[in-house]
């Protein structure tokens, strides 16, 4: 069993939902980055999603966009997240650690996609969400890496139909992460009552925990979104924290209050 396979049924038997962050690595510094992971299972998150720097992020909003550029100016990158999840495994070998990124990333490693699975695996990184690689691509990255024991993560959107939704989850472990608004992170506000249904045919057909993320700012709506799926994401709320310079504590407190909306959802 999985880290995540063995987080969400911790949460099941605890009937509590998931709550999942999302924070740059190496942003601002690599200093800042490792005190605020290592502060997160603490602060009452279930699972670690960390963002892989890069220049052109198409899926993030300004908000990520600026993180990344921070991180990369800061000497951030494959090599610097790699080692900030070693140091974090020195001390924390339970909540997982999902990368989240882009194929440019992952394809440019010396060494190429085997190398960069091998090395992701040593350093203790549970599973992959590579935003810019459809199902028709899986071959590239997808099949390796859960060859590798890696999970591999697909995201679902509202403009994901039923004639489209199979190829989505034929090779999706883990769990699925529903993006609840059309666009980038950072956006718009999810809407619980729209993603009901939505968040019910997916996890009907993929058999699997269903995840909600973008446009989750609050703890409110951190317990809404979380009480109609199995978990929710917040990434863009916390990032604009860290970017603002607040002190690790004050992001840290930020983070307890979404979890615990998320764990009465």
């Amino acid at each position: 069993m999985s880290r995540i396979d063995a987080t969400f049924a911790r949460l099941r038997q605890a009937q509590q939902k998931a709550f999942v962050s999302y924070v740059m690595a190496g942003d601002p510094d690599p200093a800042t980055s490792a005190r605020i992971l290592a502060g997160l299972p603490e602060a009452g998150v279930d699972i670690i999603e960390l963002g892989l720097p890069f220049t052109d992020p198409m899926a993030d909003g300004p908000t990520i966009e600026a993180a990344g550029h921070r991180a990369l100016a800061a000497g951030g990158g494959v090599t610097a997240t790699l080692d900030l999840v070693r140091a974090f495994r020195q001390q924390n070998d339970t909540t997982p650690i999902v990368l989240m990124g882009y194929y440019n990333v992952v394809f440019g490693r010396p060494g190429g996609v085997q190398q960069f699975l091998t090395d992701a695996v040593e350093a203790g990184i549970d599973g992959l969400i590579i935003v810019d690689l459809p199902p028709e691509e899986d071959a590239e990255l997808c099949l390796p890496a859960q060859e590798a024991g890696l999970n591999f993560i697909r995201l679902a959107t509202p403009t994901t139909d039923d004639k489209r939704l199979p190829a989505v989850l034929a090779n999706t472990s883990g769990f699925v992460y529903y993006v609840s608004v059309t666009g980038i992170t950072g956006g718009a506000a999810a809407d619980a009552a729209t993603i009901a249904p939505e968040v019910a045919r997916i996890r009907k057909a993929a058999g699997l925990p269903v995840v909600v993320g973008f446009g989750i700012a609050t703890p409110e709506a951190a317990e809404a979104i979380a009480g109609i799926a199995d978990g929710c994401v917040v990434g863009s709320a916390i990032v604009k924290r860290i970017g603002e310079g607040q002190p690790v504590d004050e992001v840290l407190a930020f983070v307890r209050s979404l979890a615990e909306g998320a764990h009465r959802g």
